[in-house]
């Protein structure tokens, strides 16, 4: 199958970063859905009380607004998470906020949750579901403790957050979760993003427990129940980790997400554009985000899965991620220099992977995570 899009690379890339981005969006949004290649069962992982054909998602901030998941979907993606979103609508910051490191294939972007609020993106998602159930084209991909709103349309996360003048930032992620409470199949709780000032004291732990303890509240109120997922930042201690950690499995939330962007800048940086202010995101962070994940599996200690993100290139990185502890992997800044061709790239990889290895991907979880977590 051609895939338009690795056409289109070059000249999406004369464009700036956040224009590019807006015109695949704005093409996403008028190409006819496809489904798509069904996946080897081999790939299929349960995590959540959920079924995904495949491990590999695709994160939050590609499709802010939810306006083209299944789109994405069509790719080949086991899954697809929107957002983040917040209750109001929000410019985010100033211009320019996106920039591409090309000589380091990596992305600094300073956003600042800009998006449309929940209302139109609950009305796109509400239609999708209705839509689907219309046309019963349907995959189905699940029937945990938390089907629901997927019952097969395909496994869309929704990633909420609190808008940047909220005087109760707290109330701001309640009432994400239950807007979406019907749409949604996980909630992703952003308390990691760096271009919001104040956001990331949220995980400090006692406003992190009050957080989690009001969310999971709304959650286990409302008429359908979702999983939630805590998104944490790669920037953090050990002793910080630790107090998250405790106070997510005290909370007895379904999951983690490791990791945001960093503000950290790697000493091999060469871009010019390396010091702009914002997250950074691609290959440099992929050691330090790997670094996160398997010194966060080892304090889960099974009781609950992870989501691996930060650097996925290629099916030799997300080879890598499983094995320090992530049951499920999400990816975003690679498709800017790869396309979304990628996304067959690393599952054929991996399927390769286990063949050579005899093995299967539940094996290979956290296999690692000990030696990775002795890097530094």
């Amino acid at each position: 199958m051609i895939d338009p899009f690795g056409l289109a690379l070059p000249f999406l890339r004369l464009l700036d970063a956040e224009d590019a981005h807006r015109a695949t969006l704005a093409a996403l949004k008028h190409l006819p859905p496809r489904a798509p290649e069904k996946d080897d069962p081999r790939l299929a992982v349960s995590a959540f009380g959920l079924d995904f054909p495949n491990p590999v998602g695709l994160a939050a901030g590609f499709d802010k607004n939810a306006d083209v998941p299944d789109a994405m979907l069509g790719f080949g993606f086991g899954f697809v998470e929107v957002g983040t979103l917040t209750p109001r609508p929000q410019p985010g910051n100033a211009r320019p906020r996106a920039f591409r490191l090309i000589e380091d294939r990596g992305v600094v972007n300073c956003y600042g949750f800009n998006n449309d609020g929940h209302a139109p993106a609950l009305e796109r998602l509400t239609r999708r579901l209705a839509r689907l159930a219309e046309t019963k084209e349907r995959r189905h991909y699940g029937a945990g403790p938390f089907r629901g709103a997927h019952d097969g349309a395909g496994v869309v996360g929704v990633n909420v957050g609190a808008n940047k003048d909220a005087e109760d930032r707290v109330a701001d992620y309640v009432a994400g979760v239950d807007a979406f409470a019907e749409v949604a199949d996980y909630f992703t709780i952003n308390v990691s993003s760096p271009n919001t000032p104040g956001l990331r004291d949220l995980q400090e732990p006692e406003a992190l427990s009050e957080l989690l303890a009001r969310v999971m509240e709304a959650r286990d109120a409302a008429p359908a129940q979702r999983p939630v997922l805590l998104k944490i930042a790669p920037d953090l201690t050990l002793d910080q980790l630790d107090a998250i950690v405790r106070v997510a499995r005290d909370r007895r939330i379904d999951g983690m997400i490791v990791s945001n962007t960093t503000i950290s800048r790697p000493d091999t940086l060469r871009s010019p554009l390396a010091k702009e202010t914002g997250g950074l995101s691609g290959k440099p962070l992929f050691a330090l985000s790997t670094f996160m994940l398997a010194q966060t599996y080892l304090r889960v200690e099974g009781q609950f899965p992870l989501i691996g993100v930060g650097g996925i290139d290629s099916a030799k990185a997300a080879h890598a991620k499983i094995e320090a502890g992530a049951t499920l992997v999400q990816l975003y800044s690679a498709l800017v220099y790869e396309g979304p061709g990628l996304v067959a790239r690393i599952k054929a990889g991996l399927i390769e992977s286990l063949d050579s290895e005899k093995t299967t991907l539940a094996a290979l979880v956290g296999r690692a995570a000990k030696a990775v977590a002795e890097t530094a």
